[in-house]
Protein backbone atom coordinates (compact mmCIF):
# COMPACT_ATOMS: atom_id res chain seq x y z
CA UNK A 1 0.00 0.00 0.00
CA UNK A 2 1.37 3.26 -0.48
CA UNK A 3 -0.03 6.04 1.53
CA UNK A 4 0.13 9.75 0.69
CA UNK A 5 2.16 11.84 3.73
CA UNK A 6 -0.16 12.70 6.20
CA UNK A 7 -2.92 10.54 4.89
CA UNK A 8 -6.02 9.78 7.40
CA UNK A 9 -4.99 6.04 6.96
CA UNK A 10 -1.20 6.74 7.94
CA UNK A 11 -2.29 8.79 10.47
CA UNK A 12 -4.96 5.66 11.54
CA UNK A 13 -2.43 2.90 11.56
CA UNK A 14 0.02 5.36 13.74
CA UNK A 15 -2.54 5.70 16.48
CA UNK A 16 -3.20 1.96 16.07
CA UNK A 17 0.50 1.01 16.56
CA UNK A 18 0.70 3.49 19.27
CA UNK A 19 -2.31 2.22 21.25
CA UNK A 20 -0.94 -1.55 20.40
CA UNK A 21 2.67 -0.59 22.12
CA UNK A 22 0.56 0.80 25.14
CA UNK A 23 -1.26 -1.73 25.77
CA UNK A 24 1.57 -4.10 25.44
CA UNK A 25 3.93 -1.86 27.34
CA UNK A 26 0.89 -2.28 30.35
CA UNK A 27 0.77 -6.17 29.61
CA UNK A 28 4.27 -6.13 30.75
CA UNK A 29 4.57 -4.09 33.93
CA UNK A 30 1.68 -5.92 35.27
CA UNK A 31 3.24 -9.70 34.73
CA UNK A 32 6.28 -8.09 36.28
CA UNK A 33 4.79 -7.44 39.55
CA UNK A 34 4.70 -9.99 41.99
CA UNK A 35 1.73 -10.92 44.61
CA UNK A 36 -0.30 -7.85 44.83
CA UNK A 37 -2.34 -7.06 47.61
CA UNK A 38 -5.13 -5.89 45.52
CA UNK A 39 -5.60 -9.15 43.35
CA UNK A 40 -8.34 -11.07 44.20
CA UNK A 41 -8.09 -15.02 43.36
CA UNK A 42 -10.72 -17.24 42.49
CA UNK A 43 -9.75 -20.90 43.18
CA UNK A 44 -10.36 -23.26 39.77
CA UNK A 45 -13.31 -24.85 41.27
CA UNK A 46 -15.21 -21.80 42.07
CA UNK A 47 -14.68 -20.73 38.55
CA UNK A 48 -15.21 -23.98 36.97
CA UNK A 49 -18.80 -24.00 39.04
CA UNK A 50 -18.94 -20.35 37.67
CA UNK A 51 -18.57 -21.19 33.94
CA UNK A 52 -20.85 -24.38 33.95
CA UNK A 53 -23.37 -22.50 35.66
CA UNK A 54 -23.08 -19.91 32.76
CA UNK A 55 -23.32 -22.71 30.10
CA UNK A 56 -26.00 -24.53 31.71
CA UNK A 57 -28.47 -21.00 32.05
CA UNK A 58 -27.38 -19.99 28.25
CA UNK A 59 -28.86 -23.79 27.63
CA UNK A 60 -32.00 -23.11 29.62
CA UNK A 61 -32.15 -19.88 27.93
CA UNK A 62 -32.00 -21.03 24.60
CA UNK A 63 -34.35 -24.15 25.09
CA UNK A 64 -37.34 -21.87 26.39
CA UNK A 65 -36.81 -19.17 23.37
CA UNK A 66 -37.06 -22.13 21.09
CA UNK A 67 -39.99 -23.96 22.67
CA UNK A 68 -41.77 -20.51 22.63
CA UNK A 69 -41.11 -19.91 19.29
CA UNK A 70 -42.17 -23.39 18.01
CA UNK A 71 -45.22 -22.69 20.06
CA UNK A 72 -46.04 -19.59 18.52
CA UNK A 73 -45.43 -20.98 14.61
CA UNK A 74 -48.02 -23.84 15.33
CA UNK A 75 -50.75 -21.06 16.28
CA UNK A 76 -49.93 -19.28 13.24
CA UNK A 77 -50.03 -22.44 11.07
CA UNK A 78 -53.40 -23.52 12.53
CA UNK A 79 -54.36 -19.85 12.09
CA UNK A 80 -53.81 -20.21 8.46
CA UNK A 81 -55.59 -23.54 7.97
CA UNK A 82 -58.54 -22.26 9.79
CA UNK A 83 -58.87 -19.03 7.40
CA UNK A 84 -57.87 -21.06 4.26
CA UNK A 85 -60.99 -23.57 5.46
CA UNK A 86 -63.49 -20.62 5.71
CA UNK A 87 -62.26 -19.37 2.47
CA UNK A 88 -63.12 -22.69 0.54
CA UNK A 89 -66.63 -22.79 2.26
CA UNK A 90 -67.54 -19.34 1.57
CA UNK A 91 -66.30 -19.88 -2.40
CA UNK A 92 -68.50 -23.36 -2.78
Amino acid sequence: MSYKPGSTQEMDDNALLMFLCLCFYKMVLAAGQNESEYCYKIKPATMTGIILGDVGLTVLIVVVVYYCASQRMKRREEADKVYMNVRANCQA
